[in-house]
């Protein structure tokens, strides 16, 4: 099987970038790699994401899921300081990146734990769940993560995804509705929508 970047422990020949990126007015530096989704820049989808997300009613952590080196996560914790952010990937090598670039960026109100979507994190709840799912890994997979976040959301919480258009947005807020009794497009430009479900 090819190698992708939801693969838990990539083979590809490491190859390390650092950049600086302003998210919400704020520059970050980080270290990215070889192995890792977006490995060269913020990607669009996790830039509208961050843009777009409103912090919950719900008290409690969030969860970056599927994290990669950190971009979503991190931000979330530099504007947010008084929330604690829990950040996960299946990818080891993202795991330690995004470690790197919590050190670089000065955020201290992170948990960074390798986990296969929800395996690790199972007897945790969380306030809201931000996912940029990893389209290439199929629907079935996708959909379970989003039946496993719909389990591990308080009551009143948000769970947020961003999802082109063209890669199964309409189905994707289908299964949302299905789960949740509710999906709101929140945002949507250049093809990405950014979706927002609650738990009730």
């Amino acid at each position: 099987m090819p190698e992708h970047y939801f693969s838990e422990n990539p083979h590809s020949k490491s190859s390390p970038k650092k950049w600086k990126f302003n998210l919400k007015g704020k520059e970050y530096s980080f270290d990215s790699d070889a192995g890792v989704f977006s490995k060269n820049t913020v990607d669009f989808g996790s830039q509208l994401l961050i843009e777009t997300f409103t912090l919950p009613k719900a008290e409690g952590d969030l969860l970056d899921l599927g994290c990669g080196y950190g971009p979503v996560g991190i931000s979330l914790a530099k504007e947010n300081t008084d929330w604690h952010i829990v950040m996960s990937d299946v990818n080891a090598r993202a795991v330690d990146l995004a470690a790197k670039n919590s050190v670089n960026n000065a955020v201290a109100n992170v948990d960074i734990i390798q986990s296969d979507s929800f395996e690790n994190l199972a007897d945790r709840e969380f306030a809201a769940i931000l996912l940029n799912p990893p389209i290439r890994a199929g629907k079935k997979l996708i959909y379970e993560m989003f039946e496993n976040a719909a389990d591990s959301l308080i009551a009143g919480g948000d769970f947020w995804i961003v999802i082109q258009k063209k890669q199964g947005a309409p189905s994707a807020k289908e299964k949302m509705e299905q789960l949740f009794g509710n999906a709101e497009l929140m945002a949507k430009d250049k093809g990405y929508q950014i979706l927002r479900s609650t738990k009730v």
